[in-house]
């Protein structure tokens, strides 16, 4: 049974029929990303994954049971932090390890929190404020705060949509570190406006069509050894073949016409790279 399942999952606000008929099982320890240009209902789609949004048409389940609000033993990486800004970065960690460990005493929730910010890098930095992090940094924070709590499901909002490209391609080597390290492997569910991100990090790609009603394409696997480099997935026959294979949903589905370009820039990248 599949530690996460959409189930016929239907969502329109007013007139706008945003998804329709949408199903995905994702097995226990697995990395699944949903790939899908802007405005193609991936956020709403992981509202609902998350329980914040309540479906009109199917239902969500975790481990066979269906899911009401937020699920037990979840966390959340969003795209814009949401760090309290009157708290230092170890703080903020530590106030979700509190969460999840209350019993703990507070100078072990503290040394969980210093544990996993030294892990993304932040082990200097513990006592700052957001304000006084860079983005990169505030998202370290973020991520650290993840993993902290021992997830058995994490879920992944577009977590590095907001850096410069130097970045992001950072922080998604920290993020798959982090998922291999961790014992037993949290099951995770990322959206992504990038095929590439997803191939780095992923163990299946199933891409978003941009609708109206959009649904998902059948799942892509990625069977690449890890620990993967950007670089060198742009030589990789079977990392190509994924791309194709994304992409040619994303062009063909809708109007297709924002997905069309991103498709033949992703083309156009490999074969600038093999020439």
């Amino acid at each position: 049974m599949a530690l996460i399942e959409l189930r016929g999952i239907g969502k329109s606000y007013g007139k706008r029929d945003v998804l329709r008929g949408v199903n995905l099982a994702v097995e226990e320890g697995e990395f699944v990303s949903i790939v899908g240009a802007s405005a193609s209902g991936k956020t709403t789609l992981m509202k609902i994954a998350s329980g914040l949004v309540t479906p009109d048409e199917g239902e969500v389940l975790i481990a066979g049971a269906a899911v009401t609000g937020f699920p037990r033993n979840t966390a959340f990486v969003f795209q814009n932090y949401s760090l309290l800004p009157w708290l230092s970065a170890v703080e903020n960690v530590r106030l979700a390890v509190e969460s999840a460990f209350p019993e703990w005493p507070k100078a072990k929730q503290t040394e969980q929190a210093v544990k996993y910010l030294e892990m993304v890098g932040l082990g200097a930095a513990t006592a700052k404020r957001p304000s006084q992090l860079s983005g990169g940094m505030r998202q370290r924070v973020a991520i650290a705060r993840a993993f902290a709590v021992e997830p058995r499901i994490l879920l992944l909002d577009e977590p590095f949509g907001a850096l410069d490209a130097l970045t992001r391609l950072t922080l998604q080597q920290e993020l798959a570190k982090l998922c291999q390290a961790q014992e037993p492997r949290a099951t995770a569910l990322m959206i992504t406006n990038s095929v590439d991100e997803a191939i780095l990090l992923s163990d299946r790609i199933v891409a978003l069509g941009r609708g109206p009603g959009a649904s998902l394409s059948a799942a892509v696997p990625v069977s690449l050894a890890r620990p993967r480099a950007s670089d060198l997935m742009m030589h990789d026959e079977e990392a190509i073949w994924v791309r194709g294979q994304v992409s040619e949903f994303l062009a063909s589905s809708g109007d297709g016409g924002a997905a069309k370009r991103a498709a033949a820039r992703a083309v156009a990248n490999a074969v600038a790279v093999e020439a």
